[in-house]
Parts: structure tokens; C-alpha cells; sequence
């Protein structure tokens, strides 16, 4: 058993005619557009390279010192694109189309990258966030309807595939993967009929009656929907698919990252159901979050938010590296929230962190607030 990274390495030298396109290939291709590109004016404005030639490219710009400081999970992307290109499968891949627009006004970001394949399609990937907290935030957030990025994704869908005379497939993780649902619902007949497969990776959903009946029957067949079996991301509000669950090498939230899913050969290896912690937090999420307005959601999101910010980590996993000094820290902004907030607050925390939590040595006190 192993990684994406791995399954280049035990794969990587067949070509897709020997071996056609498969669900792992859709996840590589979706963390594919984490990587820094925007030093590549080769990979824009209607230029491309090889996989091979973007990675020569790349390594000589010596962008890898760049993102040394970065997320564990943006660390694996220049390893990514390393064994990518010295695969058989992906060396002779095109690359183009790259754009990442920072939204500043709007505190939104959106990238996407054009992958041609060997099998005479083409792969349009949507980025998504990372493991920060202000990623996540903006996963939560995107539980609010139409953002920019929502309309930055389906121009891009609509200019890119229009002229591209392949088939198309789209996909991202994270919001990437709520990006490519929402173009594929969203965009022209033509280019529905363009569509192979859309590619959800452990994306967050969207409000209930978000999508018309008519686009949601013809769309659905052609999604593929992935979550890890402790996901959190991917349980946000509603989703038109069920979801294949697979195996993470991580525990709790930290399975979002999909450098952690298990592959074995062509395929992820499956669970049967959501870990018991996940199916408690799904509740937790949608007890309260599911039966908000716009106004009431983003007031609960940026409560949870001002709790986890309020240890000065930057990610997820710094958090859980904290352990009671984080703690105490979202104890002490837990306490200042309105009696309502501070109760919605305090059960979604236990939702989302209650696996980290048990692991702690918790004073008498804290065990009563956060563990049943």
C-alpha cells in the first residue's frame, strides 16, 4: 500500500493505451495545480510544455527553495511533478492554461491548469486550499452560494474546453473539487457534452435546491465523488452524489490531505463507512450549519474560525502539535463567544477534533466540556 507518489513509482512506465485513465490518475492530476506556476510564463497565455520540459523548467528556476516553507502537503507538489516526469505515463503530458488570480477585495484565490493526456483527452484542473486554516476557512465559506471563484471556474471552463476539441475531464480537491461540480452544473450544453468525468476530491457541497433538477440528472453520471473515511471538508452540506470512501494513513481531520490516501494498484483502497468520529462531526455540521440563513452561517464559520486562529498556528496540524497550549488557547476565546455561539461552537470543535482530543491528558474540566 502507498501514496499517489508511490503509485507513480510502481505504474509510472505504463502508458494509458496500456492502461486507461483511473481514478488515481484524476487525484495526481487534481494536486497537480498546487504547484507554483506563476514564475512559468511558459505554461501561459496559450503556451505549453511537456511534463518532462516543465519540470527542467521548474527545477532550474529553483522554485522547490520557495516552498520549503510551505504546508507539508504543497512540500509533496515538486515531488509530484519530479516523478511525473520521469513516468512514461505523464512525461509527455502537456501543460498550459495556467492562471492564479488573487482576489484581494474579496479574500478569494483561484488557479487552474490544463493537462493534455496521452489518451487524447484533456484534463481541467481546479486548485483547491491547503491544510492553513484560512484554506479551510474558505472551504467553510464556500457553504454561502456563488463566491468569485464559483464564476472565475466556469469563465475559465467555458473559454478553455470551447476551443479544445478533445474530450474534457474536470476535477480538484478541496475547493477544487467543489469548483469542477459547479462548472460541470453551471456551464453550456455544448460543453456538458464535452464532459468524459467530473472528479470531486473530498470538496465541500452546497446548499439544499442549489442546482436545477434538469442539470443535476445530466450531469450525475459522469461525477466521481472521493472522500477519506474521516472527512470533514467533503461532508460539508449538500452533495448530489454518494461518495466513495477510501482508506487515509492519517487520523482525523489531517485526512484531508490526498497525499495521505491509500492506492493499491489502479485503485484507492475502500472503506465501507465514515470512521465513527467523522459520522459524528458530519452530524455536528449539519445540526447547525445546514438550518442557517447566509447571515447566521457566516456569523457561526467566523466564530469557529476566531477559536482556531486563536492559537497562532497557521495550520491544522500545528494545532494538534500545540496540544494543551492550543487548547488552551481556544478554551480562552471559547469563553468570551454569546452563550449560543460558545454552545454550537464547542460541539462542532468536538466534532472536528475529537480524535485529537481523546489522545490528550484533558484536566477534569475539559473532559466534561468536550468529550461525551
Amino acid at each position: 500500500m502507498g501514496n499517489i507518489l508511490n503509485y507513480l513509482d510502481w505504474r509510472g512506465d505504463l502508458t494509458f493505451e496500456q492502461s486507461p485513465f483511473n481514478e488515481v490518475d484524476n487525484l495526481i492530476l487534481a494536486c497537480f495545480s498546487y504547484l507554483d506556476l506563476d514564475e512559468m510564463a511558459e505554461v501561459k497565455n496559450g503556451n505549453t510544455l511537456s511534463v518532462e520540459e516543465l519540470f527542467a523548467a521548474f527545477s532550474r528556476r529553483e522554485m522547490k527553495k520557495d516552498l520549503k516553507a510551505e504546508s507539508a502537503f504543497l512540500q509533496n507538489t515538486p515531488v509530484l511533478l519530479e516523478k511525473m516526469a520521469c513516468s512514461e505515463r505523464f512525461r509527455k503530458c502537456t501543460v498550459g492554461g495556467f492562471v492564479n488570480e488573487i482576489l484581494f477585495s474579496q479574500a478569494q484565490q483561484f488557479a487552474a491548469v490544463t493537462i493534455g493526456l496521452d489518451d487524447g483527452t484533456t484534463y481541467i484542473s481546479f486548485r483547491g486550499t491547503d491544510d492553513t486554516i484560512v484554506g479551510w476557512k474558505e472551504d467553510f465559506n464556500l457553504s454561502n452560494g456563488v463566491v468569485p471563484s464559483h464564476r472565475k471556474a466556469l469563465e475559465y471552463l467555458e473559454t478553455h474546453g470551447t476551443y479544445i476539441q478533445s474530450m474534457l475531464r474536470i476535477g480538484g480537491h478541496s475547493k477544487g473539487g467543489n469548483l469542477a461540480m459547479y462548472t460541470a452544473m453551471q456551464c453550456s450544453d455544448i460543453l456538458q457534452e464535452k464532459l468524459l468525468s467530473v472528479y470531486d476530491n473530498d470538496g465541500p457541497g452546497f446548499p439544499g435546491g442549489f442546482f436545477s433538477p434538469g442539470r443535476v440528472e445530466s450531469v450525475l453520471p459522469k461525477v466521481t465523488r472521493i472522500i477519506p473515511e474521516a472527512s470533514v471538508i467533503g461532508m460539508l452540506l449538500s452533495h448530489q452524489k454518494d461518495p466513495r470512501i477510501v482508506a487515509s494513513t492519517q487520523k482525523g481531520i489531517l485526512q484531508h490531505d490526498a497525499f495521505t490516501w491509500e492506492v493499491m494498484g489502479p485503485s484507492f483502497i475502500e472503506k465501507e463507512s465514515l470512521t465513527r468520529r467523522a459520522a459524528a462531526s458530519d452530524r455536528s455540521l449539519h445540526k447547525w450549519i445546514d438550518h442557517m440563513d447566509e447571515k447566521q452561517r457566516e456569523h457561526l464559520i467566523g466564530e469557529l474560525f476566531s477559536v482556531l486562529e486563536a492559537t497562532g498556528a497557521d495550520t491544522i496540524s500545528q494545532i494538534q502539535e500545540g496540544g494543551l497550549k492550543s487548547l488552551a488557547a481556544m478554551v480562552r476565546q471559547l469563553d468570551k463567544l454569546e452563550p449560543q455561539s460558545k454552545a454550537m461552537v464547542q460541539e462542532l470543535i468536538t466534532g472536528l477534533f475529537g480524535s485529537w482530543l481523546e489522545l490528550l491528558p484533558l484536566p477534569e474540566l475539559d473532559k466534561k466540556r468536550f468529550l461525551p
